[in-house]
């Protein structure tokens, strides 16, 4: 269940194909009926699995004072019912993944019981074979660094030969840069376990999950066998953005505080809690956080104020920044003069860059 969860841990993943209907879709117009239905739905659902039931209360009491007040009557616009519920819902608890969501387009019957069926598991692996599972970029840049750009992250049992590949095409390299400032569209920590376990010589304890199902919480470590090469004793750094979220977000997150990476860029989205897209009617769902992360070094996690940068900078400076800071380390540390040669030439090629 953990996988299937989480891999709706964002609002819009790059493996939904509703999601991406979503955009400049037709509005509905809805009746008093329909628009009692969304609003009883939500309530339930938040009430049912909000992985923090006292605030459910705080969401549902808040809602029904404005149903009181006769805020929503007028509302005729499906796409506006949406967003204002979402609006009403964030007053109360500004949760990044917590939204309610309209579509054109019938949504499925989605119980998190029933097994998805061959035809949909097929059209989701085209989906995400459509965009190479998340893997956007993958260089070797001057100096002899790695460069690997994730826009989104698959299921590990989707996407894990792509990562493997990059893994192992990057084996040869002095340090990695992972670039995450595009990583907008959350997905499956499964993934991210995968690359982190070519980091460490041994399992690593990255995170835990508490669930409100079952009052349970689960722990997450790295893997004891990698197909390939391990990145050890390499330095590693991550570009982030504002745009950073979600499953890019723990990625990060779990690294720095392991001291594994140095974190470049801006301060991320801050959104730490997993969950589930539940329908509520034909064209109404309600994404609900069910879960939370627990660094167990931090004992908390980076929902609503984001993973603060080692080196802050503006995004578009953070792989300049990167590639100056892993070429100086190891012009440091290397004894073949023509390699320091050719170091110092690509380090002042890259300030001049950077001083324009």
């Amino acid at each position: 269940m953990l996988t299937s969860i989480m891999l709706m841990a964002a609002l819009s993943s790059p493996v939904s194909a509703l999601a991406q209907s979503r955009v400049n879709q037709p509005d509905l117009t809805i009746d008093a009926a329909t628009r009692a239905e969304i609003i009883e739905g939500v309530i339930k659902r938040l009430n049912d699995f909000y992985v923090f039931p006292e605030i459910a209360k705080q969401m549902e009491t808040a809602i029904r004072q404005r149903m009181r007040n006769k805020e929503y009557d007028q509302i005729t616009s499906a796409a506006l019912l949406a967003q204002t519920l979402t609006s009403h819902l964030h007053a109360v608890n500004p949760d990044k993944h917590l939204g309610v969501t309209y579509s054109y387009q019938s949504v499925p019957l989605n119980d998190r019981k029933t097994e998805p069926t061959p035809e949909q598991l097929e059209r989701r692996r085209q989906l995400a074979a459509s965009v190479n599972y998340g893997f956007e970029k993958i260089d070797r840049l001057e100096g002899n660094i790695g460069y690997l750009r994730i826009d989104g992250f698959m299921p590990a049992d989707v996407g894990g030969e792509t990562a493997i590949a990059a893994m192992n095409f990057l084996a040869n390299t002095d340090a990695l840069i992972f670039d995450m400032r595009y990583s907008a569209n959350g997905g499956d920590p499964t993934m991210s376990v995968l690359l982190s376990s070519y980091l460490f010589d041994k399992p690593v304890h990255l995170d835990d999950f508490y669930w409100r199902e079952g009052n349970r919480t689960e722990q997450i470590w790295t893997m004891p066998y990698v197909p390939g090469k391990r990145h050890i004793g390499k330095d590693v750094y991550f570009l982030t953005s504002k745009d950073t979220i979600s499953a890019g977000e723990g990625f990060v997150y779990e690294l720095q505080n392991l001291k594994r990476a140095t974190v470049i860029g801006e301060i991320t989205a801050g959104a730490a809690n997993p969950g589930y897209e539940y329908r509520i009617n034909e064209h109404f769902m309600i994404f609900v956080p069910m879960g939370r992360a627990i660094n167990p070094i931090t004992k908390t996690n980076w929902e609503g104020v984001g993973i603060k940068p080692d080196i802050p900078v503006p995004a578009e400076q953070a792989l300049n920044t990167a590639h100056l800071i892993a070429l100086k380390k190891l012009l440091v540390t290397t004894t073949d003069e023509r390699t320091k040669k050719r170091l110092k030439g690509v380090i002042e090629t890259l300030e001049n860059q950077q001083s324009k």
